[in-house]
């Protein structure tokens, strides 16, 4: 893909819980200042892979390179410390917090504080609708509102990569719609993104390169505008 080195290099990624396997055999590569996406049917292990890129689970084999270093195996403080942000599926916020203290909280693994006032006024330049409900409790906000607050609390740690997993996962139209502008922008604000998506149509049309996972391994990869065309992504990995 390119004659430098990624940002993120992912090799024969194995991750097991016990005797099941949540992810056989993934490779794949992040270019600096580029949106990957990772594509698969519900199941295929794109949670897993960005889990344990996360440092969330255990990787039972191969590497994951980022930024020159070996990090598989690492606590998921260590390396968000590193610049590596996970937005996880389901949001997983603190409900009785306001908006604007679980973005406070996204921003724990700054080591310079003088930082955070920057980096929340970013936060809310790219979801406005978050500067408005920076008081309101997240319990009580909509699933869109929900979204765009798991993706802010991720930026506050000012990350290099930032990992999202199902974006658009029961989201309506027009929400999914204003995520993925932010997400646009974000990237020519040049912020590097590795992006799981179930829904291909969106996913590919945000990304540059694509791989895709079929139970646990990559079957496929490409530039995004390849993979939009082509029959096998549709038929056989996706199951349309």
């Amino acid at each position: 893909m390119s004659s430098t080195a990624p940002m993120l290099r992912i090799e024969h990624l194995q991750v097991r819980y016990g005797d099941l396997i949540g992810v056989a055999d993934v490779s794949l590569d992040v270019p600096t200042g580029s949106v990957v996406a990772l594509l698969g049917s519900n199941g295929a292990g794109k949670t897993t892979t960005l889990n344990a890129i996360a440092g969330i689970v255990p990787v039972s084999a191969g590497s994951v390179t980022f930024a020159g270093e070996n990090i598989a195996g690492q606590p998921a403080y260590a390396v968000v410390r590193k610049g590596l942000a996970l937005s996880p599926e389901g949001w997983r916020l603190f409900t009785q917090q306001s908006v604007e203290n679980n973005l406070m909280l996204g921003a724990t693994p700054l080591a310079d504080r003088s930082r955070i006032l920057r980096l929340l006024e970013r936060v809310y330049s790219v979801f406005p609708r978050l500067s408005e409900r920076r008081k309101q409790r997240a319990g009580t906000m909509s699933g869109g509102e929900r979204q765009m607050l798991a993706v802010g609390r991720a930026l506050m740690s000012d990350p290099k990569l930032l990992l999202l997993d199902e974006p658009s996962l029961g989201l309506a139209p027009a929400i999914v719609d204003s995520m993925y502008d932010a997400f646009a922008n974000l990237h020519k604000d040049g912020q590097t993104i590795l992006l799981a998506e179930q829904s291909v149509d969106l996913a590919l049309e945000a990304a540059d390169h694509a791989y895709v996972l079929q139970v646990g391994r990559t079957v496929l990869e490409g530039p995004a505008r390849d993979l939009a065309t082509n029959p096998d992504v549709q038929r056989i990995y996706l199951g349309v």
